[in-house]
């Protein structure tokens, strides 16, 4: 493994993926993932993307996301958003993602939370669309090196700025590795917690290892609950069925039978009116019907959740099917600005799911998740390639001293210790907004 980098990004979903896209082909960068490289959570996203649909939606997309999140929103990264969101897409279709159409023209679904149909598809895996593409490019990039199963365990550091990062490869040796710029876009919380529609690797472990360093938090408390994934008894990932598809018109029934909710509330509200018809009905579930959708929608539009409601023993064009809120989304996270998501440590960024730039409050809009991540991943490499035309190449990556490895070996350990470092921060910062 190489020693130094210009650019360092931890974490190979849409965020690092696209940020890594935006770099100038001269600079040297390293992704590095602790799993597989499509083992992100981007690769699960099934609803969409939204965008704004023309000038006249953008009091509403804006009223919309303000009011999902509660009014806790900072504006001015709602506003950027919205403003970036064509672009973003007009990018995604460059680079051969393949949004749904109709008649020839983009198809627009409707999703919980928002007033009007917005939202891009792709079936019902945009998530999967989406991140592959960008992954199959950066992956033809001579000038990025991407590595599998390697751990972020750390970061380096002198004074209040990030020098690089040290990993723990797959064969459990470590390494230091300086960069001019680290990107950390390593997720969410998800793995921390027992029914959660996340991949069970991602741990928060960038929250920790900021705590760690002293850097600006924000909202770790926002976590959000998914209203409907697939009931089952068996451990691991909860299944997620999508946001889309209340949107095109499935209704949610208690165990007498009877609709008890308007299933496009935000996803928090939504969440609060099931718990409740479950605690009314002494049941772990209520019943979702797809039905309404026909058979055609739901075999061109939900291929996926209809194949893997069947692997669960439930037929959705015939039968309702079990769901129950679980764990899905972080709105907090490593506090960011608006304009470049820079940290409040010199030469680190943070983008994605791991950042907290305000966009989404208290509570995340439905299918904003990939549009935050790619306007905002976008904003940090346009900085660092401006800063970078800046220099003109004077500067050179700091060599400080060698670093003991010996407090990072018991690798269980190091994540019991990193997981209630951040449980304990999210338990204080509760309180406080009590």
């Amino acid at each position: 493994m190489e020693k130094t980098y210009d650019v360092i990004i931890v974490g190979c979903g849409a965020a690092g993926l696209f940020c890594a896209l935006h770099l100038p082909e001269k600079m040297k960068i390293l992704c590095i993932t602790k799993d597989e490289a499509d083992k992100s959570d981007s690769f699960l996203a099934q609803g969409g993307i939204c965008v704004l649909h023309d000038e006249n939606d953008y009091d509403s997309f804006m009223e919309d996301t303000l009011k999902a999140g509660h009014y806790e929103n900072r504006r001015t990264s709602v506003d950027k958003m919205i403003r970036s969101s064509r672009s973003v897409v007009n990018e995604l279709i460059e680079y051969g993602v393949a949004f749904a159409k109709k008649d020839g023209e983009l198809n627009y679904t409707r999703e919980g939370g928002h007033a009007r149909p917005r939202i891009l598809f792709h079936a019902d895996v945009t998530g999967k669309e989406i991140t592959s593409t960008l992954l199959a490019h950066v992956e033809s990039r001579a000038n990025v090196t991407l590595l599998e199963y390697t751990w972020m365990v750390d970061l380096i550091t002198e004074g209040n700025r990030c020098l690089g990062v040290v990993l723990r490869d797959k064969n459990g040796e470590f390494h230091t590795v300086r960069a001019d710029y680290t990107v950390l876009a390593c997720g969410g919380v998800g793995g921390l917690y027992e029914h959660s529609t996340n991949f069970r690797h991602i741990t928060g472990d960038a929250l920790a290892i900021g705590l760690k360093h002293g850097l600006k938090m924000e909202h770790l408390d926002y976590v959000q609950i998914h209203p409907t994934t697939l009931y089952s008894k068996k451990p691991g990932r909860r299944f997620l069925i999508s946001e889309s598809v209340r949107g095109e018109g499935a209704l949610l029934y208690g165990a007498d039978g009877t609709r008890f909710t308007n299933e496009l509330l935000p996803r928090d509200i939504l969440t609060g009116e099931i718990r409740k018809q479950m605690e009314k009905d002494g049941t772990k579930h209520v019943w979702l019907d797809m039905r309404p959708l026909g058979e055609e929608m739901i075999c061109s539009h939900f291929p996926n959740i209809r194949e893997k409601c069947m692997e669960e023993g439930y037929d959705v064009l015939n039968e309702c099917i079990p769901v129950v809120p679980a764990q899905h989304y972080f709105m907090g996270g490593i506090w960011v600005d608006t304009e470049h998501s820079r940290t409040s440590m010199e030469g680190l960024y943070a983008v994605g799911e791991t950042s907290c730039n305000g966009v989404h409050g208290r509570n995340r809009l439905a299918s904003n998740s990939l549009l935050e991540s790619l306007v905002f991943s976008r904003s940090a490499a346009e900085h660092i390639r401006e800063l970078e035309e800046e220099k003109n190449g004077s500067e050179e990556v700091q060599q400080n001293e060698s670093i003991d490895f010996s407090c990072y070996e018991d690798a269980e350990a190091l994540r019991e210790t990193y997981k209630t470092m951040i449980l304990n921060e999210m338990e204080r910062m509760q309180k406080e907004h009590v």
